[in-house]
């Protein structure tokens, strides 16, 4: 497969997936607003951005300033959690505009496919059941293929490296998507070639200096197949 501005053939793709292939960045932020609340934390609603894509080392400082005890982060993780993926089930998760047509898309076009994820194994299934979309991956990793393979996650390039050897082709043949800058950061750091797709977040100076281009949606993606 051809993209404009981008020499060498594209024979695989790997997505991140929280932000990027679905709309769970939102459903984070809103579940985080609701278990503060509900624990009486006085935590302004917008410092919930600061989570939208962060490093473990961002997400500990953040728990570092905001909870006196490991048990009270912890239950607010756990409320968290719960409440995405209830509202998983009840249909609130969605794909971002332009994912199911470019899946699609580059199935046809005989595009092998896989997902780099930082989340949970059981959440990264659960997604891609209840949103049917499973079929279109030759694989995915997840946090637990950190934990297994005693690798560093994102924004270290480890689990895109591990993609890359799991796709068996050549890193110029290989195109990221990624939404967040600590995403696009582990790709680049990874020698890969990445689309940065924006969430909630807009992209930094160092962002354009990483991302090979940005795009505003994938139906603007799209418009660059050739």
């Amino acid at each position: 497969m051809k993209v404009e501005n981008i020499s060498e053939p594209i024979k695989g793709v790997i997505f991140d997936m929280d932000g990027l292939l679905v709309n769970s960045e939102k459903l984070y932020w809103d579940a985080n607003i609701v278990a503060a609340k509900e624990a009486n934390l006085d935590i302004p609603d917008d410092s919930y951005l600061k989570l939208v894509g962060s490093s473990v080392k961002e997400m500990e400082d953040f728990y570092h300033r905001h909870f006196k005890t490991d048990a009270d982060r912890d239950k607010f993780i756990k409320r968290t959690d719960e409440l995405v993926w209830q509202w998983t089930d009840e249909g609130k998760l969605k794909l971002q505009p332009g994912v199911k047509e470019t899946l699609t898309l580059f199935k046809e076009r005989n595009v092998k496919l896989a997902i780099a994820s930082s989340n949970y194994d059981e959440v990264v299934t659960h997604n891609l059941d209840v949103l049917k979309i499973r079929d279109y991956f030759d694989f995915y990793l997840s946090y637990k293929d950190v934990e297994a393979g005693k690798i560093k996650a994102k924004p270290a390039p480890d689990i895109y490296l591990l993609a890359a050897e799991k796709m068996k082709l050549s890193k110029n043949n290989l195109l990221v998507f990624e939404d967040s800058s600590t995403g696009v950061a582990s790709a680049s750091a990874a020698g890969l070639k990445c689309i940065m797709v924006p969430d909630l977040k807009e992209p930094t100076n160092i962002d354009r200096k990483n991302a090979t281009f940005i795009c505003k949606d994938f139906y603007t993606f799209i418009e660059k197949i050739e």
